[in-house]
């Protein structure tokens, strides 16, 4: 490791405890002439280019790899390899072709999941303005080296992260590291606190975020790696991959039948050896056993039937980036959102004018108290004309003492702002009042101005006033009544924080008229700017000043005409997407880098939280990891939290037991969203990144998206737990037939189904009606439901029990068949065997007929709302026969053709486990009716 001065110093994380001088003095850097070319040049070679590193990408041949080496698909290639062997070229094409389609399908789909380092690469700026040996320049942002001086203005990039040493007016964009839709207001000194979240070091710019106001200069103190976006890059390569619920499920089944196989296997060839069977035939018997046990469909069935899930939701606007990501969903039990573009829509919109004598909701938000007005209760939104003077006055006021600009967007009808997001809120406030920008200054042109800053808090406009009052624009007719001397010809507007505002004003607008602010007002006014400010709003006062000249003493004397509050409003949409997850047993939680005042707003609006309980970052700082998995199953609402937050409290839900969705937008989201269980990115508003770490990408952006998607997983899941139910039990009742037919009938019976047979059940007939059952409508149930338990197994909820009991069945009625026609004096006859292999395919179609619900009976369902499985049975039922009365397949399947009377034995035998499973949900819903 090199030990150089710079080198050292540069992984420090403490840069916004520094003076400017402190920090200039250990980066060797000026804050005038910037770094030498020959320094600049060193210090690239120590520290490398400015650029995000990606390491231990999952290459495609990996990829692939990983989908042939479940347990599942690992029975299955042995089984293969075995058969071929053995020279059943058969079974071993059948079983491969299996192998290498479920295989495939499971590859395209996983293949983007690695390309999250590319999207952040994206993010890094190609041009950055530099001072270099005292002279100006343009370089690429790769070039950037610790202690370079860089130039900011509006729309700049920053491009490393870096500590301001200049800053006018300076506002940085910084939602998609923190979250927080506000542009943060930027200053040079020092902060004092070691543990300030990002959102709250007002003297650093970090890469990634944007310039939206002002200008500034700052020396670079990290780079490449080192930086908060590198640390979030880091972050999401540090992940480690995590099986899904029903990839853990499906492996714990295939090791299970693995092993029963084996003792199956083991215990059919030992019964033939001691029938003095011949070795070889009762091996190949004992491997066909093995592959009996296991349902060689379920990986195509299951990989087939979330294909097809994923094209539903696809429809739904939900892109499905990883196939197991669909069956999961099913079974989350919290959704842990990001509020900034995911639950509110990320543009901030003034909703509440508050002036003396009236109080205006322009937008539709339940407070959990009602905000304290200058006045009477809140009133409906109305046209501008029916409002009082002062609320056009108000309105003109914030849109004249502005610097933002909107740009209409053809395609959405929205105004896109150009410049500080509150001002265009302003801007877009006073449009839907009627109010334009332009058309005001035409009639008030602006002649002077104090900009903003951050140590006043406040911004002013001077207007020149017509000659002719009268021509006035309605908006600003009050100023006609305010007893203007002749010589004040011109207006002052002024916005900003309240409290300073207070300070230099001496009256208050009411009723038309300029009114001494006496302390009663002053309470008021300090009461309505509180109980906004804790409904999580920003609040910003306009006041006007009317001089005689523009150079003549402004910010003194105002008149308070009201107060301003603006927030970053929830979706329409959330709220009822919210109650429908809590009634389906999901908690909802909130997980932003903004500030908890908001946080907690936007969470009881939506009703996500109904006590208010807020952690920050800086509180979890202080938990343990036992404290902090205590703390998750109470609290909904994080606020201030960093990236690496958000990480910890996805993995305290998981070791809770919870299957966790995590939504997210931004750069921040990120790790949290590639660790969850189900990361949800958003299409319209994500970025790059975020999608790319993501399993599931919203196209429209919707949380109610969401729900919709849980419940298709759910439907998913239960549709999976059906084709288990349906197949296992089926073989349950093959692998007994293979096992005590020597018993029941003797030698002569020592194999009661041919390999090849045994392979068309499991493969053919297994797989054609498990398709169908894979593509069953949801039962009326499915989001009244709590989750199921993330703990609990395929076999759980009975699920066990019918399997055993099915499979029980189905073999002890094939059995019976095949005594029934089993002729001890001439083994040779193949009609007994014939029974049995027709006998299992009809209890099988009825089988999966009643198995399309746990205890809604068939006939209630109908037989048209899944006419895919009526059809696919209709055609299982049409090979069955073709295989017994083609000739061409009598040798292959070494069969003989039935007589009708036997047939229709078959079929009638057949369909005693239609009727079977038919009573145990009579029973179940009977069970039911009576608790």
């Amino acid at each position: 490791m090199r030990t150089n001065k710079v080198q050292s110093i540069v992984f420090m994380s403490n840069w916004h405890l520094q003076t400017i001088e402190e920090v200039t003095a250990r980066l060797s850097a000026d804050t005038h002439s910037g770094l030498s070319e020959a320094d600049a040049h060193k210090r690239l070679v120590e520290h490398g280019a400015n650029e995000l590193i990606e390491r231990g990408g999952k290459p495609p041949l990996r990829i692939l790899w990983q989908q042939f080496t479940s347990t599942m698909v690992l029975i299955l290639i042995a089984a293969a390899v075995v058969s071929g062997l053995l020279g059943k070229a058969t079974e071993t094409i059948a079983i491969a072709t299996i192998v290498i389609l479920f295989g495939l399908l499971g590859f395209v789909q996983e293949y983007r999941a690695e390309q999250a380092m590319a999207a952040l690469k994206k993010l890094a700026m190609p041009v950055v303005r530099v001072v270099r040996g005292g002279s100006r320049r343009e370089l690429s942002a790769r070039e950037l080296v610790p202690g370079d001086l860089i130039l900011l203005e509006a729309g700049s990039a920053i491009p490393a992260d870096v500590r301001l040493v200049e800053s006018v007016n300076l506002r940085i964009q910084e939602a998609v590291l923190t979250g927080e839709s506000e542009a943060v207001e930027k200053d040079t000194a020092a902060l004092v606190g070691d543990a300030l979240p990002l959102g709250d070091r007002i003297n650093m710019g970090y890469m990634g975020t944007t310039v939206t106001y002002g200008r500034g200069a700052a020396v670079v103190v990290e780079t490449g790696m080192a930086t908060e976006l590198g640390k979030i890059a880091a972050l999401i390569q540090d992940v480690e991959e995590s099986s899904t619920p029903l990839q853990r499920r499906l492996d714990s089944v295939g090791k299970l039948l693995a092993l029963v196989g084996v003792v199956v296997a083991g215990l059919v060839m030992l019964i033939g050896l001691a029938l003095q069977e011949n070795l070889r035939d009762m091996f190949l018997t004992a491997v066909s056993v093995a592959v009996a046990v296991v349902p060689e469909g379920l990986p195509a069935v299951v990989t087939v039937t979330l294909a097809l899930g994923a094209q539903r939701m696809l429809r739904r606007n939900a892109l499905i980036r990883k196939l197991p990501a669909v069956e999961t969903l099913g079974a989350v039990t919290i959704i842990a959102s990001d509020k900034t573009g995911t639950l509110t829509e990320n543009r901030m919109t003034v909703t509440v004018i508050d002036v003396a004598g009236h109080y205006l909701e322009l937008v539709g938000t339940s407070h959990p108290h009602p905000a304290p007005a200058l006045s009477g209760p809140a009133v409906a939104p109305v046209r501008l004309a029916e409002q009082p003077p002062a609320i056009g006055l108000a309105l003109a006021g914030g849109a004249l003492c502005n610097d933002a600009a909107l740009q209409p967007d053809s395609e959405t009808g929205r105004y896109a702002v150009v410049g500080d997001p509150t001002e265009g809120a302003l801007l877009v406030a006073a449009r839907q009042a009627g109010l334009d920008r332009e058309a005001l200054l035409a009639d008030v042109p602006r002649v002077s101005e104090l900009p903003f800053d951050s140590e006043r808090k406040r911004m002013t406009t001077v207007h020149r006033l017509p000659d002719d009052l009268g021509r006035l624009p309605e908006a600003l007719i009050g100023l006609r009544a305010a007893g203007l001397r002749p010589d004040e010809q011109y207006v002052a507007f002024t916005k900003g924080a309240v409290d300073g505002m207070l300070d230099i004003s001496s009256h208050i607008w009411v009723g038309g008229e300029p009114q001494p602010l006496d302390d009663g007002w002053r309470e008021r006014i300090q009461q309505a700017n509180e109980q906004m400010a804790q409904n999580g709003m920003r609040v910003l006062g306009i006041s006007a000043q009317w001089i005689d000249r523009p150079e003549e003493s402004l910010e003194r004397d105002l008149t308070i005409i009201g107060l301003i509050g603006m927030i970053d409003p929830p979706r329409p949409e959330v709220k009822a997407a919210v109650a429908t997850a809590k009634s389906a047993g999901i908690r909802p939680i909130m997980i932003t880098g903004d500030h908890p005042l908001t946080a907690r707003f936007i969470a009881y609006d939506l009703g996500i939280s109904d006590d208010g309980r807020v952690k920050t970052g800086q509180m979890l700082d202080t938990l343990s990891a036992e404290e902090l998995e205590a703390t998750v199953d109470e609290v909904s609402i994080y606020a201030r939290v960093t990236p690496a937050h958000k990480l910890q409290i996805v993995e305290a839900l998981q070791k809770k037991g919870h299957i966790v969705a995590m939504t997210g937008d931004g750069v921040n989201d990120s790790p949290a969203l590639k660790r969850s269980d189900i990361g949800v990115a958003m299409g319209i508003t994500g970025t790059d990144v975020s999608k790319e770490a993501s399993d599931i990408v919203l196209l429209d952006d919707n949380f109610a998206t969401i729900v919709a998607a849980v419940r298709e997983g759910r439907v998913i899941y239960d549709n999976i737990r059906r084709f288990v139910k349906f197949s296992i039990a089926g073989n349950v009742g093959k692998v007994l037939v293979m096992l005590l037919a020597p018993l029941l009938m003797g030698a002569g019976a020592a194999v009661a189904l041919q390999p090849l047979q045994l392979l068309w059940l499991n493969l053919l007939t297994d797989g054609l009606l498990g398709l169908g059952l894979g593509v069953e409508p949801a039962e009326k149930n499915t989001m009244r439901r709590p989750p199921r338990n993330p703990q609990a197994g395929l076999f759980s909820d009975g699920l066990g029990v019918h399997v055993l009991w099915v499979g029980v069945l189905v073999g002890v009625v094939a059995l019976l068949v095949g005594w029934a026609y089993f002729d001890p004096a001439n083994p040779a006859d193949r009609t007994w065997q014939t029974m049995i292999f027709t006998t299992l395919a009809f209890l099988q179609v009825g089988q999966a007929l009643a198995s399309r619900s746990g205890s809604e009976s068939f006939f209630a369902l109908g037989a048209g709302t899944n006419r895919t499985l009526l059809a696919l049975a209709t055609l299982v039922v049409a090979l069955q026969l073709l295989v017994l009365y083609a000739p061409f397949l009598e040798q292959f399947f070494q069969i003989v053709p039935l007589a009708s009377r036997d047939l229709l034995v078959a079929i009638a035998v057949g369909s005693i486990g239609f009727w079977a499973i038919e009573i145990e949900k009579w029973l179940i819903r009977r069970g039911s009716g009576n608790r």
